[in-house]
């Protein structure tokens, strides 16, 4: 098998390989790996400032998975590099979203030594972290993939890297949902107390947003699904609901409004997502992916001579 096209680090944005994952544009991802880079460095990176004096040798290193899974954040690597020496080559021997083995090399780096050094560990706990929100989502993207259903992830995110967070999840196969509040409307449990009632609080909200956006209600009862329907949202949550109840929250929807989405949240693990999916809902969406991910253990090393 051939390896895929090298990610170098150039100006401009590198392209993730996934279909669906789009990066940030560069003009917001070079000032977050900026924010990072200068966190990690302060005033300065004693330990290899202090190995060279005069002009710096290039050298090569490595970047080897410790072990298996799904690898996303790459080209986001690359652009660290980039940012501390446009002289750094980084070349992705992997794709974003591809699985790979312990022991797989999945990055070559070469340039300037100092930028090798001083990059590695922003570069290395961004990768992982990414890596590490692939891998689970890829493995709740599997319980479902016969199925109509999608995944989508939610806003509890780190702040800081909500938007590279989001990026792994598409990665590993899931859809995004709002990226921020105002990306659409969603009238949970709080803002219907705050209202008086679903109906309150949908007339409220139609009165006030742009007309592009969609207006989506959590429900808890059958009750309140009704009441969603009769005042005209556009998606219909289903919050910790039974799987038998759920199904008639699903059928109740269906006959009333074929078109209503149909959104299943609370309670879904790697065990329960595939039956939740079979109520026949549109998506699931589940902060697990991202809050419930570990680390996908990466390293780099350098090679000389």
């Amino acid at each position: 098998m051939q390896n895929p096209e090298p990610v170098t680090s150039k100006p401009e944005t590198p392209k993730p390989t996934s279909a669906i994952a789009l990066l940030p544009p560069t003009l917001l991802l070079d000032r977050l790996l900026q924010e990072w880079l200068l966190e990690d460095i302060g005033r300065g990176d004693r330990t290899t400032q202090s190995l060279f004096s005069g002009d710096v040798p290039s050298g090569q290193a490595q970047w080897v998975v410790k072990e298996a899974g799904v690898i996303a954040g790459l080209p986001i690597a690359a652009r660290v590099f980039y940012l501390l020496n446009p002289a750094v080559q980084f070349k992705a021997l992997a794709q974003e979203g591809e699985a790979c083995d312990r022991g797989r090399v999945i990055a070559q780096i070469t340039g300037p030594l100092d930028a090798l050094l001083t990059g590695e560990r922003v570069a290395l706990n961004l990768a992982m972290r990414l890596s590490g929100i692939a891998t689970l989502t890829s493995q709740y993207v599997a319980q479902i993939a016969d199925l109509p259903a999608q995944l989508v992830d939610t806003r509890k995110t780190t702040p800081g890297l909500r938007i590279l967070e989001k990026y792994a999840v598409q990665v590993g196969g899931a859809v995004n949902h709002r990226l921020g509040l105002d990306d659409g409307v969603m009238i949970k449990d709080n803002h219907i107390a705050a209202a008086g009632s679903i109906a309150a609080a949908i007339a409220l909200v139609r009165a006030r947003i742009p007309y592009p956006l969609t207006v989506e209600v959590e429900t808890e009862t059958l009750e309140q699904v009704a009441e969603a329907l009769d005042h005209g949202a556009d998606i219909i949550m289903l919050d910790n609901m039974s799987v038998e109840r759920m199904r008639d929250a699903v059928r109740m929807i269906r006959d009333t409004n074929p078109r209503i989405k149909i959104e299943a949240s609370g309670n879904i693990t790697l065990d329960t997502i595939r039956a939740i999916a079979e109520t026949g809902v549109d998506y699931l969406s589940s902060s697990a992916p991202i809050t419930r991910s570990t680390w996908l253990d990466l390293s780099m090393r350098i090679q000389m001579g």
